[in-house]
């Protein structure tokens, strides 16, 4: 069984739980994440509600991409300083203001709905949610826990305070409109957490 992410239509940017797009529910204290190839902000690309993956999970995970340079910062490499992946646990406020300068957001917020597909893999639930649903595929935007599809080799990360494999939480796709989309070079990305640790990392292969 696969737990397909699809097209709500649009949320409001200050949704709370598992959306794309919008601003970024965060602790008071955060400070917004920069590259560290370029020094600009990052966009905000997704959060989701770690409940929504497993009922007894709590908390945020949030995923922070480069944008300001598309492939000039290794945006794609969980270590190389182009993105970023927070797990937030307590004291999450509603919105958080991004900086003024850079491509911090995306152009469209978008509500997210979870259907369990039969189907094998990932790679093979869209074509069923497709044929059952006659929606178009695009408007699959992801898949929550299960097991990654990966489009390359397996780039499971460890958690750099503890060194255990982390556990997926989450693929996902560019999005339902190529003219608001997510910048994945055409392939998907993937984000992983410590339950122990709270730490997450991101990262996209094409």
């Amino acid at each position: 069984m696969v737990k397909l992410m699809t097209y709500a239509g649009p949320a409001s940017d200050d949704a709370f739980g598992t959306r794309t797009g919008g601003l970024p529910h965060v602790p008071r204290e955060f400070e917004w994440p920069r590259c560290r190839e370029c020094a600009g902000p990052m966009q905000f690309l997704a959060q989701v509600d770690l409940a929504d993956v497993e009922p007894d999970s709590v908390g945020l995970l949030s995923v922070f991409m480069c944008q300001n340079d598309p492939g000039l910062c290794d945006e794609w490499d969980p270590g190389a300083g182009g993105n970023r992946a927070f797990i937030f646990l307590t004291d999450i406020a509603p919105t958080h203001t991004p900086p003024g300068d850079g491509i911090t957001l995306l152009d469209a917020t978008c509500a997210v709905e979870f259907e369990d597909i039969d189907a094998e893999n990932y790679l093979d639930a869209p074509e069923h949610w497709h044929q059952r649903s006659g929606r178009p595929q695009r408007e699959v935007l992801g898949q929550l826990g299960g097991q990654p599809a990966w489009l390359q080799n397996d780039e499971t990360p460890t958690c750099g305070t503890c060194a255990v494999s982390m556990a997926f939480v989450v693929q996902l796709e560019e999005g339902h409109d190529h003219r608001t989309s997510i910048n994945f070079g055409g392939g998907c990305g993937y984000a992983f957490y410590c339950r122990g640790c709270a730490t997450a990392a991101f990262l996209w292969q094409c």
